[in-house]
């Protein structure tokens, strides 16, 4: 036989295009299509993004301004950025009192400070870490942004909002669900039947129902059953709702990560004599977890999302703040409500792929044996 030619080098642009995109008369007709529509929409979506919006103004005559070529038919500009400049604090924290937004951007930046470092692999004293992040910081949040003590003015969680509550309800329900998901697992997989029973009927029961549901049981329902005068606080309410709901689904991805595991590391870790703690710690939930984590987050990315559901409760996130402030008269225009709603999408959006992409770093890191 001849010897054959050594294969193309695939390594730079050229070649990439064209084993991606040309890599067939399909694949070619489409990647046509695909850049024809890119070209026709993208220099307009530009254009009233960036070139003609306003990004400058103190209420909506800022935004009834002359474009390039004269007025646009409806009398209106581009994006209204100075609309979003003008109500960014109050996106980020809602009617929290101005005089004390000091209070939720320092826990804002402590739960930076602690929260780069823990995702980091190469940074040491993990352990310290993750008690001043899971219990120190909450402790520290709860007096700093609630307030009534230290000097401290109260102030009512019905005035918090923004990206502030779902940030709070975000952290709190990943806390939870975690690990109430994992014992609901096991609770599922148990041999004791009443445990068992329990875990399967509070699964199938919590999945059956929409959040809002759990939403407007806990928010309507519950004070039902407490003594008259009793109360529980709203934003309470939304934290145990979402937790509960999360930790139900979250109980369904870490079953599928453990009946993924092959029969014979149970049987290994049997007869190296471990008992049922130490073989579910140290053999069977760190592989169960590591092929569940796009499962893992997917969860997550869904609760952060989820979130807007608060509403039902008069709780407001990002979203709810966001389109509260469409009547407010000062920037009543027509592009206010797709300019608010785009910088709201493009926040869920930074979250949610962030955690998508730390998630695929873990897993490369974590699949050290196999080649992608």
């Amino acid at each position: 036989m001849d010897p054959q030619p050594a294969p193309k080098s695939s390594s730079t642009a050229v070649a990439w295009i064209r084993d991606n995109l040309f890599s067939s008369v399909s694949n070619s007709i489409l990647s046509v299509l695909a850049l024809a529509f890119i070209l026709y929409y993208l220099p307009g979506v530009i254009d009233w993004l960036f070139v003609s919006a306003q990004w400058t103004g103190m209420d909506r005559t800022a935004c009834a301004t002359a474009v390039q070529g004269g007025v646009r038919p409806d009398g209106w500009s581009g994006a209204c950025w100075a609309y979003v400049g003008d109500r960014f604090q109050q996106f980020m924290i809602g009617s929290y009192p101005r005089p004390e937004a000091w209070r939720p951007y320092l826990v804002a930046a402590l739960f930076v400070v602690l929260l780069v470092p823990m995702l980091m692999p190469s940074v040491p004293r993990k352990g310290l870490n993750a008690i001043l992040l899971l219990v120190v910081l909450p402790i520290v949040a709860y007096v700093l942004l609630l307030g009534g003590v230290f000097g401290l003015s109260h102030v009512e969680t019905a005035l918090w909002g923004g990206l502030m509550v779902t940030l709070i309800i975000s952290f709190v329900g990943i806390a939870v669900s975690l690990p109430v998901g994992v014992l609901l697992a096991l609770g599922r997989r148990s041999n004791m039947p009443i445990v068992k029973t329990f875990c399967i009927l509070f699964i199938e029961f919590i999945r059956g129902v929409p959040l809002i549901t759990v939403l407007f049981m806990a928010s309507v329902l519950l004070p039902l059953f407490m003594e008259p005068g009793d109360t529980i606080d709203k934003f309470l309410r939304a934290l145990v709702g979402v937790s509960i709901f999360a930790s139900a689904y979250m109980a369904e991805v870490i079953r599928g990560g453990l009946q993924a595991i092959p029969k014979g590391q149970y049987e290994g870790a049997d007869s190296l004599g471990l008992n049922y703690f130490h073989k579910m710690s140290f053999v069977i939930l760190p592989q169960a977890i590591k092929l569940v984590i796009p499962g893992i987050v997917n969860t997550f990315i869904g609760m952060f999302k989820d979130t807007s559901l608060v509403s039902i409760i008069s709780m407001f996130d990002l979203l709810g703040v966001v389109k509260n402030s469409f009547s407010d008269a000062a920037w009543l225009t027509p592009v206010t409500p797709m300019t608010g709603l785009i910088f709201a999408g493009f926040v869920f959006w930074i979250f949610c792929f962030g955690m998508s992409r730390y998630s695929s770093f873990i897993e490369r890191r974590l699949d050290k044996g196999h080649k992608r």
